[in-house]
């Protein structure tokens, strides 16, 4: 009789507690779900379409677009090398290299977008320089794409690390003996090993490119078709009182956002 209370002691104290995680967990759910539901739910359809095609909707998607693409494909050049350095290399100072790769994930955006001021505008370290050259970047289309880099960068860099180092060495080692050398060896064997990683790194930093606001606001501007991107436009719409032209902008953040998600969970699986 006692070990039948004990054991039904300890069924209801697991139920409750299976209950409880349930119930927190729902919470938290909900809380992430319920406002982009409101977001999703507080325009019609048709409305929503309308406002998409206004100018400075038409204008911020296209700049958005232009420039993320450009930030991708930067990103996939000077990161894929970065990230199989920091993958195979063996070097002092490497532990700290890979943290200041890190960086522009845990500074907030608008330091992120002070700093490349300070580098590269007209009174920056590089800015004389620049000047003397006539390279103006800052407020100008490049800076929203360097601003976008900068911030987007690391979700590459990580994921494509990653990927380089779970591929068999013993792999690339028969490639050799095959004749293959570093490059043809990368190409065939370390690539194609490693490309769900570097392709779900690379979508990754293209929603996050996407999404930029701070750095770009900072180092960019908000200029109506010179580096007013979606994030930007959603801004001056609130400020302007268009509250259907910014709910109309952020429903296709939102959208975006959720098939990146799922396209890297499809990736990854």
């Amino acid at each position: 009789m006692h070990q039948l209370h004990r054991n039904t002691g300890s069924s209801l104290r697991a139920g409750a507690g299976r209950l409880l995680v349930v119930t927190l967990a729902a919470i938290q759910l909900l809380f992430i779900a319920f406002p982009l539901a409101a977001l999703v739910l507080h325009t019609p359809l048709g409305t929503l379409w309308t406002n998409l095609q206004t100018p400075t909707a038409t204008s911020a998607l296209t700049l958005s677009l232009e420039t993320t693409t450009v930030a991708l494909l930067l990103t996939i050049a000077f990161g894929t090398p970065t990230a199989y350095l920091l993958a195979r290399g063996t070097f002092p100072g490497r532990r700290l290299l890979d943290s200041v790769v890190d960086l522009p994930i845990v500074v907030p955006p608008a330091v992120a977008g002070v700093a490349l001021l300070l580098a590269f505008g007209r009174q920056g370290l590089l800015g004389p320089t620049l000047n003397n050259l006539g390279i103006h970047l800052a407020f100008s289309t490049p800076a929203v794409v360097m601003a976008q880099l900068f911030v987007s960068c690391p979700f590459y860099i990580r994921s494509a690390r990653a990927g380089f180092i779970a591929v068999d060495r013993a792999l690339e080692d028969a490639s050799a003996t095959l004749g293959y050398g570093g490059w043809g060896t990368f190409r065939r064997i370390t690539v194609p090993l490693a490309l769900p990683s570097l392709v779900s790194g690379a979508v990754l930093t293209w929603a996050r490119a996407l999404g930029e606001f701070g750095a770009t606001i900072m180092f960019a501007g908000n200029l109506m078709g010179v580096t007013q991107t979606m994030p930007l436009a959603v801004y001056l719409s609130l400020e302007s009182g268009d509250l259907d032209g910014a709910v109309a902008l952020s429903v296709v953040l939102v959208l975006v956002s959720l098939i990146v998600s799922l396209a890297v969970r499809l990736i990854d699986a």
